[in-house]
């Protein structure tokens, strides 16, 4: 049987995925849906592409990897402004459909801790929102246990002769990446003398600052929506969402800012 752009695509299932549960089906839901739906799989790209960053600066192909991020940095800007058509929804559409989600919440989108767990923001706590044995406990656990995308530019670094502080490269990757003061001679070096490897910097700044960006935009359009209510779940909603804000995934590539 040849193949076919609805069969390649899966589209007959695909589409068969938006289920809305409110009574009517209320009209705002189908794009709740959609939006929500979307952003996972933009959450599975992106984690497709930085798994496969880590094994380019493995291999120290700088080109590949500058234009990996390229793309990562592309899709991210798409998954900000999708916030601009989830916003288009009022809070009084939202709530005719708000008390079916029951104990649904985003906190339970396992691809989400994944890439923090990926991009080095690491909480064991994180875990318990997810039963021991579970497919999606057993992934994030495997997040743990390999190294982060700010693990692998460290070995990347070693790779290309540049002397990593041993402190730094034995640090413990179960937790959040705490600034190391020793890496910064280092990282200063590298702003002034190696432009290619400076350059690779810069895109994981950019890659820091458009998460950032995403998170500010989150807050603000939950504040948009549903005020200071606590969020689905039991979540704090807004209130949690803003302690997640100015924490960069890599803090040292921005103190060295101030040294340069």
């Amino acid at each position: 049987m040849p193949i076919t752009y609805p069969g390649y695509l899966k589209l007959d299932e695909l589409l068969s995925l938006q289920q809305p549960i409110s009574d009517g089906p209320e009209h705002d839901e189908t794009l709740f849906i959609v939006i929500h739906q979307v952003y996972e799989l933009w959450f599975k790209e992106l984690l497709h592409e930085i798994d496969y960053l880590k094994a380019l600066l493995a291999k120290r192909d700088t080109p590949r990897a500058l234009h990996t991020l390229k793309r990562i940095l592309t899709i991210l800007k798409v998954v900000v402004a999708q916030i601009d058509v989830l916003e288009t929804m009022t809070p009084l559409e939202f709530l005719t459909f708000r008390e079916r989600l029951e104990s649904g919440s985003g906190f339970q989108s396992y691809q989400f801790r994944e890439l923090e767990f990926l991009l080095g923001m690491r909480h064991q706590a994180a875990l318990s929102r997810y039963p021991e044995g579970s497919p999606a406990r057993a992934r994030l656990e495997r997040r743990l246990a390999e190294p982060s995308l700010w693990d692998a530019f460290l070995h990347y670094l070693v790779a290309k002769g540049h002397t990593v502080p041993p402190s730094v490269l034995s640090r413990d990757r179960s937790g959040v990446v705490e600034s190391a003061p020793e890496l910064h001679p280092l990282l200063i070096h590298v702003y002034k003398n190696d432009p290619t490897v400076r350059a690779l910097c810069e895109r994981l700044v950019d890659l820091d600052e458009g998460f950032q960006e995403w998170r500010y935009r989150h807050v603000k359009m939950v504040e948009r929506t549903i005020g200071t209510r606590r969020g689905t779940g039991g979540s704090m909603g807004a209130a949690y969402l803003k302690t997640t804000l100015d924490r960069p995934f890599y803090p040292d590539l921005w103190a060295i800012r101030t040294e340069l």
